[in-house]
């Protein structure tokens, strides 16, 4: 019998960038009509600076949701000014900051690209931990998280217990590629984005993918680590999409379809 008390919780919630096209207030309007549970709010549109992000945190504490993190577009490697996106985290009141390895793909990346990428990993978690805020890679193609071996010789390099990633379906895998994937990096996960996309990036209703959602869903509650598995784009960008999306994950979060 599987003891109950030791499945982790999952935390249905949405990144602001699934509703690019909508303001601040919209966003958090659809996310607690869909009944998700937090945000991650995006520095692309909707967070730019401190009015927007007081807003933002604001508009979703009032709407009894949670900021989940903030979404950057930090590119570790570059040496940029880290203390802006940390600004902007803690007017958020983000508990996490989403950064991303290089801007390169790891076979075309340089040793010296490689050294740079962990050296600033390392130099901003330190700063970020000096706020109790954690950091995450984006688990994603173009980068040095472009496959699980590669994150996780990144989080090796790095070895810093402020610094973890993301995880999501890499575009054109199987689904029993897909979960071999997770598996590869699941102590290293503190987030999930999820969507169900086809071979050629094609936008499908999250249910299109069902029994590898579910599956993703038990694993991560058997990990006994406590998560927060966000949607990310929906078919056609249209609210009415995340509504239906987010149906289908409060299912798989508690475990019920």
């Amino acid at each position: 019998m599987i003891d109950l008390t030791t499945l982790a919780d999952l935390t249905p919630g949405i990144c602001s960038v699934t509703l690019r096209s909508k303001g601040i207030d919209e966003v958090v309007h659809i996310s607690s009509d869909a009944g998700l549970a937090g945000i991650e709010w995006g520095t692309d549109v909707h967070v730019s600076d401190a009015d927007s992000a007081a807003h933002a945190r604001n508009a979703t504490e009032a709407a009894g949701l949670s900021v989940l993190s903030l979404g950057s577009y930090y590119r570790c490697g570059q040496f940029a000014d880290f203390g802006r996106v940390l600004d902007l985290a803690s007017e958020l009141g983000a508990p996490r900051i989403r950064v991303w390895a290089g801007e390169q793909g790891s076979a075309e990346t340089s040793e010296d690209h490689w050294d740079a990428v962990v050296d600033d990993a390392r130099r901003i978690a330190d700063l970020a931990e000096h706020r109790g805020i954690g950091i995450a890679f984006e688990y994603h193609g173009n980068t040095l998280t472009d496959s699980p071996a590669t994150t996780l010789d990144l989080l090796n390099r790095v070895n810093h217990s402020n610094v973890g990633t993301y995880w999501q379906p890499a575009v054109g895998l199987s689904d029993q590629q897909t979960l071999d994937s997770l598996h590869q990096v699941l102590p290293h996960v503190v987030g999930v984005h999820c969507f169900s996309w086809g071979p050629e990036a094609e936008r499908f209703p999250l249910r299109n993918r069902k029994l590898l959602w579910q599956t993703v869903a038990d694993v991560l509650r058997g990990n006994r680590k406590d998560m927060d598995i966000m949607l990310e784009f929906v078919q056609d960008d249209l609210p009415e999409n995340v509504l239906n999306d987010a149906a289908f994950l409060h299912t798989i979060t508690l475990g019920e379809d």
